[in-house]
């Protein structure tokens, strides 16, 4: 079932139906998706992205979770990635990067769901590069919710040591390298999938500058950032090594017409021995950080 249809027929997950479907990108480009739907009344709409190198299905039990408690839910892959990759074995040649994913593939999601669910209350959810994604894209101010998962600036300088050493030689060491030769970023070097050329390039680009995106002149979209004007929280994993409390705070001082509230989660407060940048979407957090985060984004107001 693609985009254009009008109900979801898929299976059933628990007591919420899912589909997986395709959501055009605003240059027309199939992004592979997949739309979880309450059985009951929908209350309210929420769109989940990804962080860099995570497939979609990593957030299939949170989507579900959400779903169970009346939203409408839908998760995506970026371009070049997931089910949103060309047929073609290799991604050689494939051309994509970072600003690419927002500007065409984030802002479409957006609109999709804006416009499905018009009479809904809408709320963004972002994982890592999903919350960088935020402040990157022009129709932002249509978004009166914005929920971050381990989002940052991710600058190697604010990375947890001894992380911030090995993110360095795995970036500019080995995948610069492999990446020129192959013409992608291959997953067996260390990533959790193969990343289009210049999605790796421009990314390895960001880390390695003081402050990451936000250094960029060369991106015109940072002036987004301060066109989102609704509710933000962050929620920082402080085990993760990679979006540290400055690194997220520093991402947040971006969003410059809102104060955000940046919250700090240590594994015993959610009853685990580690969390880490990808815990949080663990379904052993359903009735931990899951529900806190899902009470926070049904709040009115």
């Amino acid at each position: 079932m693609d985009a254009g249809g009008n109900a979801v027929a898929g299976a059933a997950l628990d007591d919420v139906f899912s589909d997986d479907i395709v959501v055009p990108a605003i240059d027309g480009y199939k992004l592979g998706a997949t739309l979880f739907l309450p059985r009951d009344t929908k209350r309210r709409a929420v769109l989940i992205n990804s962080a860099t190198a995570v497939p979609r299905k990593v957030y299939r039990g949170f989507a579900g979770y959400l779903a169970r408690r009346g939203a409408a839910v839908l998760t995506y892959d970026y371009r070049g990635t997931g089910d949103s990759r060309p047929k073609a074995k290799s991604l050689a040649g494939f051309e994509a990067d970072m600003a690419d994913w927002a500007a065409l593939d984030v802002t479409a999601t957006v609109r999709w769901m804006r416009e499905r669910y018009r009479d809904l209350p809408f709320a963004y959810v972002g994982h890592s590069f999903g919350g960088q994604a935020l402040g990157l894209i022009v129709n932002n101010a249509e978004i009166p919710r914005a929920l971050l998962v381990a989002s940052q600036a991710a600058t190697w300088k604010l990375m947890a040591s001894p992380e911030r050493y090995r993110v360095v030689a795995l970036m500019n060491g080995i995948g610069l390298p492999l990446t020129r030769v192959l013409g992608y970023m291959p997953a067996w070097a260390g990533l959790g999938m193969d990343l289009p050329k210049g999605v790796f390039e421009q990314w390895t680009g960001w880390v390695m500058r003081e402050r990451y995106l936000l250094d960029d002149e060369a991106l015109a979209a940072r002036a987004n950032f301060p066109n989102f004007k609704g509710k933000l929280r962050a929620l920082v994993m402080t085990d993760d090594t990679w979006a540290t409390r400055p690194a997220v705070e520093l991402l947040c001082s971006a969003f410059t017409s809102v104060t955000p509230e940046i919250i700090s989660i240590r594994p015993e407060d959610a009853g685990a021995k580690a969390i880490g940048h990808l815990g949080f979407f663990r379904s052993e957090h359903r009735d931990t950080l899951w529900r806190g985060a899902a009470e926070w984004l049904e709040a009115d107001g």
